[in-house]
Order: C-alpha cells, then sequence, then structure tokens
C-alpha cells in the first residue's frame, strides 16, 4: 500500500481544512471509475469542484477512518473533449462566459483550444460577444491558477506551507519559482512572517550547500535584526557576532570577517566605527538626525493676534484655569520648532494640548494640524478629547501591508503644518524615521509622552534619545492635577515611579486582594464575576497580566474568562480555529495592523457573526468582528491576526485606557517583574484597579529598575549633525 500511485478526478466535498496550515481532507469522485468516491488527504490550498485534478501520492489505511489517499503533489488537468471543456469554461471559475460562449469557443477553436491558449496566453479569434475583458477572464482562468499550482507544488515538495506559498505567490506572482531557484534567502527580507530557519530549510532542500555565500549572508542579516528586536538595541557588537556564530555556526568563524565584508558591500549591514547594524536600523537613525537638524523647513509665521489673551478666551469657553507651568507650556511650543511634553497620568498633559489646539486654530486658521498615535485606541482617545481627525501613524502615512511601505513619504509629503504625536514612549526608531520622511513641509512638533512607560517594542529609544540630546526643549508635569474619579490610580502611579509600594496607599478606586498563584485564577473570575453583576459589560474590565504561560497566564485567563463573560448558549455559534474555541459574543483582540480594514494591533472588538463554510459561496470559514463601528471579515488568511481579548499582555494594552483594570503578579513571572511594566499597566486604569496575587510580587516589580540602556547612535548623531540656524 505505501507504492507510489496517481489517481484523477473531481472534489466532490471538503470535509476538513486547517485553517492553520492547510492540512485538508477531501472527497474526491474518481474520474475513470465513475461513482466511486476516495478520500484524499494533504497539504493543500482551497481547490475548486469543477476541475480535473490529478494527485500523486500513496494509499495509507487509517487505523480509524480506514483506507485514504495521501498526496505528495497534484496538478490541474485540463479537459480535452467537448463536453468536459464546455462544462469546464461554464463553471463559476470563469464569470461571464456561459455556456453558450463555450460551446461557440469550442466550435470556431477546437477541442486543443485549452491547450493552444495555455501555451499562447492569448485568443485570436473574432466571436460575437467575445469581448476583450471576457477573453482576459478565460486566458487568466486557464494560466494563472496553472502557474499557483505549479508553485504549490514545487514549494511543498521541498516542505513549504500552503499559508507562506499563498504569500509568496503574492508578492512574486509568476516569478516566484524563477527568484527563489535564484535566492531562496530572499524571503526574509521580502516576505512577512519568513524567517530565517523557514528559508534556510527550503534552501537546503532545493539543494543549497552549508556553505553557500547566499546562506552565510542571510544567516547574518537575520541574526543581526534578531538581536536587535530582541533587546532593542539598534546596533550590535562584533563579539556578539563571534559568540553567535561559535554557538550556530562554528564551521564559519574562520571566514566570519570576509562574510560580514559581503554584508558590507551589498549594504545589507552597515558598519560604522564598531557598530554593526541592520541596514533598515542604521537608515533610520540617519534619516532622524538629518530631519531634525534640517526643521523646519517652512517657517511659522508671526501672528498678529496675542497668544495669551487667546489662551484666556479658550479658558472662558471651557471654563478652566491653566497655571504658571500649563500656559508656559503652551507659549512654549509657539515659541519652539520642536516641543517634547512628558509627564505621568493626570498631569495635564491632556489639557496642554487642547490648548495648543485650540490656540492654533485660532491664531494660525491657514495652518492643518494633524494629531496622531501609534495605536488605534491611542488616536481614538486623541480624537475624542482634542475634536480633531486623529489617526495611527500607518493610517497617517499610508502604509501598504503587502509591501511594508508607505505611500506618504518623501516625495509624496504629508499636507499639514501642525503635528501633533501622542504616546511617543511607544514609537522605535524605524517608525519615526518614516514620519520624519514624510514630514519636510511640517512647520512645528509637539512629542507628547511618559517615559516612565514601558519603551517600543521595536529597536530605538527615541523619546529618551531626544530629550537626553539637550537639543529640543522639554516640558516635564509633575504637579497631579486629575482629583476626580481615578485620582488613586494616579497617586499610586507616581508612588511606584519613586520606587514606593505600600498597601496603605491602596484605598477607594485602588484595591490589593493577596492570594497564592494557583488562587489567582480563581480570584481574578470572582472580581470579574462581581463586576458583570453590578452592570459592567466585559469591555468595561480589562485584565492586563505579564506572562502568556503558567496559572495566571494570559491563555489560561482567557479560556476561565470566556466561559464566564461570554458563556455557551443554543443562538451562540462557535467554532475551533487551532486551539482556540471562538464563540459569537466573545471579546477579541487584533493583533497585527491591518491598514486596509482600518484595524489595528492592539484594537478590541466584537465577535458578532461566525458563517460555517458549507453556508458561503466562496466556501470558507468565516469570523465577523466589530470594531466600534468597523465590520471586518476574517478568513483562514487572517485568523492568525486575532485572539481573544478577556486578558491581554501590557504591551498590547499600551496607549489604552479601561474604566477597570485587573493586574495579577505572582513570583513565577520572574524576569518580567519590573517597575516599568507595573507602571502601564496600572496607568492603564481610568477609574478602578485591582492588584491581585502575591504581595512580594509587587514589591519586587517596583525594587526592580530594568535600567534601559538601549544601545543607540541616535545622540551622537543628533550631537554631530549640523543644527539649522534659527
Amino acid at each position: 500500500m505505501n507504492e507510489q500511485a496517481t489517481i484523477v478526478g473531481k472534489i466532490k466535498s471538503m470535509i476538513f481544512r486547517s485553517t492553520d496550515n492547510g492540512f485538508s481532507v477531501l472527497k474526491l469522485r474518481l474520474y475513470e471509475l465513475n461513482e466511486k468516491d476516495v478520500f484524499v488527504t494533504g497539504y493543500l490550498p482551497e481547490l475548486p469542484k469543477d476541475v480535473l485534478f490529478e494527485f500523486e501520492g500513496n494509499y495509507i489505511e487509517h487505523p480509524r477512518y480506514g483506507m485514504q489517499f495521501s498526496v505528495s503533489s497534484y496538478r490541474r488537468v485540463l479537459p480535452s473533449d467537448r463536453d468536459s471543456i464546455v462544462q469546464y469554461l461554464s463553471s463559476p471559475l470563469f464569470p461571464k462566459i456561459g455556456k453558450k460562449m463555450a460551446e461557440k469557443l469550442v466550435e470556431v477553436m477546437g477541442e486543443d483550444l485549452l491547450e493552444t491558449i495555455k501555451q499562447t496566453q492569448s485568443i485570436d479569434v473574432t466571436i460575437s460577444g467575445l469581448t476583450e475583458e471576457k477573453k482576459q477572464i478565460i486566458i487568466q482562468g486557464v494560466c494563472s491558477t496553472d502557474d499557483l499550482e505549479e508553485a504549490v507544488r514545487f514549494f511543498t515538495t521541498h516542505g513549504l506551507g500552503i499559508r507562506n506559498i499563498m504569500k509568496i505567490d503574492r508578492i512574486y506572482g509568476d516569478k516566484a519559482m524563477i527568484l527563489i531557484r535564484e535566492n531562496p534567502y530572499r524571503l526574509v527580507e521580502e516576505v512577512d512572517g519568513i524567517g530565517f530557519i523557514t528559508a534556510d530549510k527550503l534552501a537546503l532542500s532545493m539543494g543549497f550547500d552549508e556553505n553557500h555565500p547566499l546562506r552565510q549572508e542571510a544567516a547574518m542579516v537575520s541574526m543581526v535584526m534578531d538581536a536587535c528586536m530582541r533587546t532593542g538595541d539598534t546596533y550590535i557588537t562584533y563579539e556578539i557576532i563571534e559568540q553567535w556564530i561559535q554557538s550556530r555556526f562554528d564551521f564559519w568563524l574562520e571566514d566570519l570577517d570576509e562574510i560580514l565584508e559581503r554584508c558590507y558591500r551589498k549594504a545589507t549591514l552597515v558598519l560604522d566605527d564598531q557598530r554593526i547594524y541592520h541596514h533598515t536600523q542604521y537608515d533610520a537613525e540617519v534619516t532622524i538626525s538629518q530631519f531634525l537638524s534640517e526643521f523646519p523647513l517652512r517657517p511659522f509665521e508671526e501672528t498678529e493676534m496675542d497668544i495669551e489673551t487667546e489662551i484666556y478666551e479658550f479658558e472662558q469657553t471651557i471654563q478652566i484655569e491653566y497655571d504658571e507651568i500649563q500656559r508656559k507650556a503652551i507659549h512654549t511650543f509657539f515659541d519652539q520648532d520642536i516641543m517634547i511634553l512628558t509627564g505621568g497620568p493626570g498631569t495635564g498633559k491632556t489639557t496642554i494640548v487642547r490648548g495648543i489646539i485650540e490656540v492654533a486654530k485660532r491664531c494660525y486658521p491657514q495652518y492643518e494640524i494633524i494629531t496622531c498615535a501609534p495605536t488605534g485606541r491611542a488616536a481614538k482617545r486623541m480624537k475624542e478629547i482634542t475634536n480633531t481627525q486623529s489617526m495611527t501613524i500607518h493610517s497617517l502615512l499610508k502604509w501598504d501591508l503587502e509591501s511594508n511601505t508607505f505611500g506618504k513619504n518623501d516625495a509624496e509629503p504629508l499636507l499639514a503644518d501642525i503635528l501633533i504625536l501622542d504616546e511617543f514612549s511607544m514609537v522605535d526608531n524605524w517608525l519615526f524615521a518614516q514620519l520624519c520622511k514624510a514630514s519636510k513641509y511640517i512647520r512645528k512638533i509637539c512629542l507628547i509622552g511618559d517615559q516612565d512607560q514601558l519603551p517600543s517594542v521595536g529597536p530605538g529609544s527615541v523619546l529618551r534619545d531626544l530629550i537626553s540630546s539637550n537639543r529640543f526643549t522639554t516640558v516635564s508635569l509633575e504637579h497631579i492635577y486629575r482629583q476626580q474619579e481615578g485620582s488613586e490610580v494616579i497617586r499610586l502611579a507616581h508612588y511606584i515611579r519613586k520606587g514606593e509600594f505600600d498597601v496603605q496607599h491602596l484605598h477607594q478606586d485602588v484595591r490589593f486582594y493577596p492570594f497564592s498563584p494557583y488562587e489567582v485564577k480563581n480570584g481574578i473570575m470572582s472580581i470579574v464575576e462581581q463586576a458583570l453583576l453590578k452592570g459592567y459589560t466585559p469591555y468595561d474590565i480589562q485584565v492586563l497580566a505579564a506572562k502568556y504561560n503558567g496559572p495566571a497566564g494570559i491563555d489560561t485567563l482567557n479560556h476561565s474568562l470566556q466561559k464566564l463573560c461570554n458563556p455557551p448558549a443554543v443562538d451562540k455559534r462557535e467554532m475551533m480555529i487551532g486551539h482556540r474555541l471562538y464563540r459569537e459574543g466573545d471579546k477579541i483582540l487584533q493583533l497585527k495592523n491591518q491598514p486596509d480594514d482600518d484595524v489595528f494591533n492592539g484594537d478590541i472588538g466584537l465577535l458578532v457573526e461566525i458563517i460555517y463554510n458549507y453556508e458561503d459561496e466562496n466556501k470558507q470559514n468565516r469570523l465577523i468582528v466589530d470594531f466600534d463601528g468597523i465590520i471586518v471579515e476574517y478568513t483562514s488568511e487572517t485568523f492568525i491576526n486575532i485572539t481573544h481579548a478577556y486578558c491581554i499582555s501590557v504591551h498590547k494594552a499600551q496607549g489604552s485606557e479601561y474604566p477597570i483594570v485587573i493586574m495579577p503578579a505572582i513570583l513565577e513571572y520572574g524576569g518580567m517583574l519590573q517597575r516599568r511594566l507595573l507602571y502601564t499597566g496600572i496607568t492603564r486604569a481610568s477609574r478602578s484597579l485591582i492588584l491581585i496575587g502575591q504581595k512580594r510580587a509587587f514589591e519586587k516589580a517596583v525594587a526592580t529598575v530594568s535600567i534601559d540602556e538601549r544601545k543607540t547612535n541616535l545622540i551622537p548623531l543628533i550631537e554631530q549633525t549640523p543644527q539649522k540656524k534659527p
């Protein structure tokens, strides 16, 4: 039964298809043995029903499901007799063609018409009703699918998964096999989600030598980028590379200098005074320093109106009174080209920004103001507070996910005069560099952030570097203004900034409940249940955890909280995707930016509908999620972009606020018990904060100051670059 065999037939039905890796179970109606069906299994893309396929593989006896045909490769078989060709061309694969047109084509071009179209990629006949559009539909249907199937056959043979094959096809199209046969390691730089390990397995399977220069260079470039993403540094040293080579590729040690030299020549790596950069990080630091040294290219015009008078008028409008520090901050913005506004929660950053925007509108009505933030929720909050059209940095710059490029850049700059950027501590070097490239028409910039929060996920520490350079006016706010609901949270945050944690500080809006590590989950469940009974919704309550695994980890808590917040019901559909069970009514977290759908990493939505593949005309499972009125549809391609949001990481919550935050801490969190992480988490609470777990764990977090000594060269570059004369 293990001998290779070939079977031919049409797909009768899809029994199962994994959304994670494309593993499929199909029922196939055999072509030569009419009415006989066989179960086919293997890693396959979604294949149409109206097409004849030839599958290569072998029959296996499954212990539970009996005889099956295990596929190793497949190809589409073009029909060759008149009736089959007519049926094929009038199938849904060729919209707008129809049976009559298919019959005319066979009559005029003969029964070898499909092979003719495939070879010539053209239709050189004139038939009434056969428009140029219809010709292209037929040509593309006959030829393009064939290219994809050939690529799938080639790549699956070499161990590449269907999901990655589809990404490759979208980027390279019919040139995929040519380009990747030449250099499979290009996938690392050019295809999102494919790293060195995946590309290397493919290359070695294709016969690339383990000492091939392309392999050596790709390994080196990937190592530098991975190290920077792990540490937050923008460069690494020769010693680090040497240690890595010794642990992974010791047989390259003698060639290390020569390998690096090749990378420098190709500019994939950059050597700068003993610092070794990935080219994207080097370009980012140079771009930022040059932009800041030349800024602004367009001067800010003088106004005949009095800034102080307009501040007073705005105070009367919203019935507040700015103190001396706040008034000075507003004046500073109009006096300086770039102002950095930093401070903890409740110190009045938002109130000052509102004043800046309103005074700018009154004194400079001719100027366009844009506000943005790194996350969707932070941008939404900025919009609500300032009454301006705020958006994410990615949306502002018109980011294209597929190519990882921006529509707004040096050639197509932003058409605005004043730029206000919130949550600046979350912005990494590379993203800020892209914003700088698009900002040559900007006249004034205000950067707002809290340098005590977690630094950016990506390499760099831009907020810290700009402040430390002493080139830019920084207004640091210390006084706590907010005394209303949630003020106890703010007070605790400022204690933690100073390294103090005492349960005596916890009262009113802030509570601490002691629990052992294995009791924490039940404690959280009890607190959430009480909040729900009081009328709060799952969207008012956010549990934040430091780790994904363990008894008080994100995965465990999400599983339990789903049962409590959204229990099974007869009228709620469910779908198992990977190891997660989704249910209509679930609270959903977006994990990746999807700019075309206007949803971004960290956004939270509601799963409103589950559609099963047998109900869908394209035979796909679908999840429909509502993100505050933005409806997004997820299929097998994008299921990986979402997860449950009952409990999320502090990093994912950064830039957002929630009425109630529940934050566990146990000693098992280990190295994640850091002051910055705790500070960032508790400042997400706008009304009420509940700390739960081990007191010693919270004390350890407060005492552990992770010194943010990210290695960057931005400060020296700023200092070395001549500043524009006023």
